[in-house]
């Protein structure tokens, strides 16, 4: 059965009327959960992040500054990244997930597990809050399974129509975790290119707009997945990004629900072989609710 971590508090973390990162992303991704998938799910509630947990990917400052927002008014963090009353109590449940999700699958009590928390987190540098991201989710959970479980090949595997640009701050010099993007040139945070390799564990592949299904696909098959059969890791930590469906007003990378799905066999393919299996995977972007939603079912049915 597969395993949903995720808490109310979650839902907490308002940026402010319009903004797209808003709590009915989350509510809607639970819900069609519920309603796609039923009983194939086993849901549990997210503990909070330990401050030893964030301070292995992010500095005192960074930590101190989102929690001092607890309880206060809205008010920016960066150009688009707002903190509300109740936004450090969801960034710190959603990390949490993610660390409860890496004991889950090394313990052996879920083979895969899929994270529905927000904020997202993979633009949040060791430094910055920034991109929507206030803790880098993905990052702390990597942290965490190569620190807690003795892991020494952790791959991030981000298919966010965004570059991660955090989650490769964070480990550019780290040899135990590989970081593997495919993302939509040109867009925020406009980072992310080929020549930036770290120490040979950093893998970023561009898509121009308009790509498409069919080139999407043929990239991961040609490119990524190869690259991550090379690195044999021991987890695979998703960060699950579908703003690159074709409904999103975020990117226009043409994708459909199908795509996602695809991958994610594909994905889970390279786990059995390698991993025992092993996947994490934490909600990043996606800004159309129905296309989030019909996504969302489709990769988890796929994590299934």
């Amino acid at each position: 059965m597969m395993l949903v971590i995720t808490h109310p508090a979650c839902l907490g973390h308002d940026p402010g009327p319009d903004h797209p990162e808003c709590p009915q992303r989350l509510s809607t991704v639970t819900q069609a959960l519920r309603d796609g998938l039923g009983e194939a799910l086993r849901w549990q509630q997210a503990r909070p992040v330990k401050y030893g947990e964030l301070a292995r990917v992010h500095d005192a400052g960074l930590i101190e500054t989102v929690m001092a927002t607890q309880g206060q008014p809205l008010h920016a963090l960066d150009q688009d990244t707002y903190a509300s009353p109740g936004s450090a109590e969801a960034a710190v449940y959603a990390a949490g997930a993610g660390i409860d999700a890496v004991d889950a699958v090394m313990e052996g009590n879920a083979s895969s597990v899929f994270c529905a928390v927000r904020p997202p987190g993979h633009h949040a540098t060791a430094t910055a809050a920034m991109g929507f991201c206030l803790f880098n989710n993905a990052a702390i959970a990597a942290a965490y399974a190569c620190d807690r479980h003795a892991l020494e090949r952790v791959a991030v595997v981000d298919f966010d129509v965004h570059h991660g640009n955090g989650t490769q701050d964070i480990f550019q010099h780290e040899p135990r975790v590989a970081y593997f993007s495919c993302h939509q040139a040109g867009l925020f945070p406009y980072s992310g290119q080929r020549r930036e390799r770290g120490l040979g564990n950093i893998f970023n592949t561009l898509l121009p707009a308009g790509s498409g299904g069919l080139r999407f696909r043929n990239t991961w098959a040609d490119e990524i997945l190869p690259a991550i059969d090379d690195f044999r890791p021991q987890l695979l930590i998703l960060s699950a990004g579908f703003d690159g469906h074709m409904r999103d007003p975020q990117a226009d990378l043409m994708l459909d629900a199908e795509d996602f799905a695809w991958l994610t066999c594909e994905l889970r393919q390279l786990a059995s072989r390698h991993a025992g299996g092993r996947i994490v995977s934490l909600l990043e972007g996606g800004y159309d609710l129905q296309a989030l939603a019909e996504c969302s079912v489709a990769h988890v049915a796929a994590l299934c």
